[in-house]
């Protein structure tokens, strides 16, 4: 069991109060203090976790962690005789506490970060199912769960976890056998120092667009944010191979991210540059085929994945692996073999004549990208459910409703988590998007609140040859209004509606 003064060694310019004593765990939270606990009173968004010390202390915490900027805590922590460590920047200690509580984990493993404003998740499961076919022993966090090792647990909590559970999952993952993880760091975690110390061996972006700029506050801050994964690569020197910043040569942000970093670069795309290339492109059914170039040779790759993100989803994942040193041959198989993400461009199938989409595409840019992609395959119509988070980003709102009006033959809106803000609001709001380019209710678009009643709304509506797409939720399992939930996940509820109707 590390002691105090054995984990305050790895902080800079930290200064420790009172004896050395041993540490059980780390934690954040005083509800989920236990005894021996040092607590990191980390100053949020809504609330100071300073103001929780007292119950902390109850909760049977040893020991504090306390930014500098609030002596008056420390006074506290002297006046009741407990032993405190003195920071900079409580968040930035919690990660680094964490690291070393669990024995820095990710140096023992050659860590692999995706991040961008779309595709991380599927790039994620991709690149691990690549290792994997290589033989390799590979852990993953992603939006979808964890897998430490042994199989995946699917979880609806934060895509990146915070420092404790990260560094936590590593540690498992090193003790299962791993040699790989594979990590999907969102803007928020990254800004929110979760994954300051898991030591990334290889950094991916898939694309860049303007996203979540309630909590970054502009585009600078945004890219900035991304961008952090990129300078993380020089933290410390390479482990077991180069380091490498893997870029989307199609996207004008990319010249930025390989600019943060002195790793060797790959660039993958369209783009004639682009030194990981696809071209003959060509759509087949489900999925697409094309050549593809690279430094390691030349490999033809059948996604089944459709459109745009089927294309260069294949394209991130390839030149990932294959700057791990995975051999062609083995990539463009295992390419061939992935049977996606959950709740990401995942079809259900129980014999109906039309094709069901489940994605989980909730921003503006997104939802295009996804239209467009199953708009090829419809013989019919294009009918899309989908709805708007509550309590933020709801500059999404209007703009999700225009681009549904304008790519949908029809659209249902409903609940995508309201949480504490009025759903007829937020209903509103993109009602009035689909106002905005000539919609008209009843015979364009209709308004169905609870999402289960719309799911089936749009499987009475469609026809053969349609598509319907259930977009938002993925592989979310419940709908969250105010205090309470209700169970939907959307393939379950389109496969017992389905299946009732067609028997399969």
């Amino acid at each position: 069991m590390p002691t105090l003064y054995a984990l305050a060694s790895h902080l800079e310019d930290a200064l420790v109060w009172g004896p050395d004593l041993p540490i059980s765990g780390i934690a954040y939270h005083s509800q989920a203090v236990q005894r021996g606990h040092l607590f990191v009173a980390v100053p949020g968004l809504k609330v100071d976790g300073h103001n929780f010390i007292p119950q902390a202390l109850d909760n049977g915490a040893v020991a504090v962690v306390i930014q500098k900027d609030r002596p008056w805590w420390l006074e506290f922590a002297q006046k009741n005789q407990i032993p405190a460590i003195l920071v900079e920047d409580a968040r930035a200690a919690l990660s680094r506490l964490a690291a070393s509580f669990y024995g820095f984990p990710g140096r023992n493993l050659r860590v692999i970060g995706v991040t961008g404003t779309d595709g991380k998740t599927s790039l994620v499961h991709l690149v691990a199912h690549i290792l994997r076919a290589w033989g390799a022993k590979v852990g993953i966090i992603s939006t979808v769960g964890t897998d430490l090792g042994t199989e995946l647990s699917i979880s609806e909590g934060r895509t990146t976890p915070e420092a404790p559970e990260l560094q936590a999952a590593l540690a498992a993952m090193v003790a299962n056998g791993c040699q790989y993880a594979v990590l999907e760091c969102t803007s928020h975690g990254l800004t929110l120092k979760r994954v300051e110390d898991a030591y990334f061996d290889v950094a991916v972006l898939t694309q860049l667009r303007e996203d979540h700029l309630d909590f970054h506050g502009s585009w600078e801050e945004y890219r900035a944010a991304k961008g952090r994964l990129f300078s993380l690569l020089d933290q410390d020197p390479p482990r077991g191979g180069h380091k490498w910043a893997v870029v989307n040569a199609d996207d004008p942000s990319s010249p930025y991210f390989l600019s943060l970093t002195r790793a060797h670069t790959l660039t993958y795309g369209l783009a004639p540059e682009a030194q990981v290339r696809a071209f003959d492109v060509e759509e087949k059914g489900w999925g697409i085929r094309f050549r593809l170039s690279s430094p390691w040779g030349e490999g033809t790759i059948e996604a089944q994945r459709p459109g745009e993100a089927g294309l260069m989803g294949a394209l991130a994942g390839a030149s990932a692996a294959l700057a791990l040193g995975v051999p062609m041959e083995v990539a463009v198989r295992a390419i061939a073999s992935w049977p996606g993400a959950p709740g990401r461009l995942e079809l259900v199938d129980e014999g109906q004549p039309f094709r069901v989409v489940v994605d989980f595409a909730h921003a503006p840019d997104a939802l295009a990208r996804l239209l467009r992609a199953v708009r090829p395959l419809s013989q019919g119509r294009v009918i899309v459910v989908f709805g708007c988070i509550g309590g933020r980003d709801r500059e999404r709102r209007r703009p999700m409703g225009r681009i549904a009006g304008q790519l949908a033959d029809f659209t249902i809106i409903t609940d995508d988590n309201p949480y504490d803000e009025d759903r007829d609001s937020i209903l509103g709001e993109i009602e009035a998007g689909l106002k905005e380019v000539g919609r008209k209710v009843h015979n364009e678009y209709a308004v169905v609140p609870h999402r289960r009643q719309a799911i089936e709304c749009a499987l009475d509506l469609a026809q053969p040859g349609d598509v319907v797409v259930l977009a938002g939720k993925g592989h979310e399992s419940h709908v969250w209004a105010g205090p309470h939930s209700y169970p939907c996940n959307d393939a379950e509820v389109a496969r017992a509606i389905l299946r009732q109707r067609y028997g399969r």
